[in-house]
């Protein structure tokens, strides 16, 4: 699956991505405000991210332009809830912050989640990365009014993460691009 917004490019990651991968990962400014990569973030954990099966009810795309790589974006199970809730997470490689890439590729990716059939997201951010919040209040999510402390391995620690959702039945829907 591909997805096209007016800028970008979302697309699956293949082999040959794994170098972009890691000089865009490889920043500890990234890998602080996620939750899940590893740190420090090494060539083989992209080759080994490359390398993943594909799930079609959860997918993950690279952000591309031109054939540069952005970042990464995509959404997983979210534990136990049973609400059919998925969690969005993402990442802009530093040299790409503050140009609307992550709020482009957000908008992409609520579309494809819906189109899948998902009807709840859930996302959040560290308390100390307030950009994100952003990011997240732009393509419509709202604060749940809940907090959570999360590992961070950049970080090294667990830090508080501002959790929001998204009701996709409320959410119009966006024209998809071919």
């Amino acid at each position: 699956m591909f997805h096209v917004t007016e800028r970008l490019l979302l697309r699956p990651a293949w082999p040959e991505d794994a170098e972009a991968i890691f000089g865009g990962i490889s920043d500890e400014g990234v890998v602080r405000n996620l939750a899940s990569a590893p740190w420090p973030y090494r060539r083989e954990d992209a080759e080994s991210f490359v390398s993943r099966d594909h799930v079609a009810a959860y997918p993950r795309f690279l952000i591309t332009q031109k054939s540069r790589l952005i970042g990464c974006i995509g959404i997983d199970p979210v534990g136990e809830q049973g609400d059919g809730s998925v969690e969005l997470g993402y990442w802009i490689a530093r040299p790409y912050w503050g140009r609307g890439y992550a709020t482009e590729a957000a908008r992409g990716m609520i579309d494809i989640a819906r189109l899948i059939g998902h009807t709840r997201l859930s996302a959040g951010h560290f308390a100390d990365n307030p950009a994100s919040g952003r990011v997240l209040r732009k393509v419509g999510f709202r604060p749940t009014g809940q907090s959570a402390r999360r590992h961070s391995c950049g970080r090294g620690e667990a830090a508080e993460c501002v959790l929001f959702s998204l009701d996709l039945a409320d959410q119009p829907q966006m024209p998809i691009a071919a």
